[in-house]
């Protein structure tokens, strides 16, 4: 039998208090699974749920990760022992939306993704004291050194890339491009603004002058957000606390947008970007509302669509080349976003995100950490 596979991991044991480095125990990879040595992680956002009811610590959260594929399990095909690959969000594979390439609606989702472990296999980490830590966030839990994942999951890049600053195609990347790309469908000569400028909203610009909107618009209430948005493709920038937004919107872009996205998750924000769209406009949402989100009926009479959007409607094996593609021409600079920290000081890393004084953290694990 595979013996179990040692790693360190910051493992967050409860809601309020902090990351903590701890040895544990993962188990060996079954059918379709490998273990990959973890180059890169990104805190997303997302990666702070657990310290809200939707899932209980202990857990080891991280759902961001590249890294190189160190072990192979039974019946895995098309990966070896150290290839360079890319983790994302888990599905399964065989529902109606996974066959029609929609693996974020997977009927599956929320177990897989979102509960911490898998039904099959309660327990798959076990910390220093021999106690059970959920393990299997996003499919893989990879704020770690190591970590078990099927490999259907994992996405074999070139050796290459810069491996380290990876792990953020899979999500925040990922979303934010795609929401413009698929989701949207963001045509040559259009017009888009995209409501907060993070990690998904800066994809999102950078993919909108991709894909050759005429007019993009960056919103947001950090200054130094908006130098970089407009540094990476935003014709026009507004700061969100100078009041009257949808006018303003207006102003810039009479007639209305054709598409607006939202990533702050504010119902008065979300609210704005409905009321900026010319008619049979689209406004896009990333995440869920953060309060109760009240819109006008008059604000539909026009034909407008609101949609929502997990993982940019993307097929990560499809649109993640693709990026780096993009990124290879210089067209896609998804790394200026990021700024690395050791896995140790993954807690200055969640403060330093949370006060926006940095775009996209990106840990890098180590043997030593």
């Amino acid at each position: 039998m595979t013996a179990h596979v040692r790693a360190m991991a910051a493992v967050l044991r409860t809601a309020d208090g902090p990351f903590e480095l701890d040895d544990v125990l993962l188990d060996p990879p079954g059918h379709g699974e490998i273990v990959v040595r973890v180059a890169g992680v990104g805190f997303c956002h997302t990666d702070m749920l657990p310290r809200t009811p939707v899932v209980r610590p202990p857990i080891v959260a991280g759902h961001e990760a590249s890294g190189v594929v160190e072990a192979v399990g039974a019946g895995v095909a098309g990966l070896l022992e150290g290839d360079h690959v890319v983790l994302t969000f888990d599905s399964c594979g065989d529902c109606v939306n996974c066959l029609a390439a929609q693996p974020a609606y997977c009927d599956e989702f929320w177990p897989r993704n979102m509960s911490g472990f898998r039904a099959d296999r309660p327990t798959t980490v076990r910390d220093s004291a021999g106690e059970p830590v959920q393990g299997r966030w996003f499919g893989q839990s990879s704020f770690a050194t190591k970590t078990v994942v099927a490999a259907r999951n994992a996405i074999k890049v070139d050796p290459d890339l810069p491996l380290d600053k990876l792990g953020p195609l899979s999500c925040g990347v990922l979303t934010g491009a795609g929401a413009v790309f698929h989701s949207l469908a963001v045509r040559p000569g259009s017009s888009i603004a995209v409501f907060g400028t993070g990690t998904v909203g800066l994809c999102a610009v950078m993919a909108a002058t991709v894909a050759g909107a005429a007019t993009i618009v960056a919103v947001d209430v950090h200054p130094d957000r908006l130098r970089l948005a407009a540094e990476l493709g935003a014709t026009h920038t507004i700061d969100g606390r100078d009041g009257d937004l949808a006018g303003r919107l207006r102003a810039a872009v009479p007639g209305g947008l054709d598409c607006t996205l939202d990533t702050t998750g504010r119902p008065e924000v979300i609210s704005s970007a409905v009321d900026a769209l010319r008619m049979r406009g689209v406004c896009g949402l990333v995440g869920t509302p953060h309060g109760k989100l009240a819109l006008r009926a008059e604000q539909f009479a026009l034909g407008r669509t609101v949609k929502g959007i997990l993982e940019g409607d993307a097929v990560p094996k499809s649109l993640i080349p693709k990026l780096i593609a993009l990124w290879r021409q210089g067209r896609f600079p998804f790394d200026r976003l990021i700024t690395t920290f050791g896995l140790e000081k993954i807690n200055e890393a969640e403060q330093a995100m949370k006060s926006g004084t940095v775009v996209k953290p990106v840990l890098l694990p180590s043997e030593e950490s």
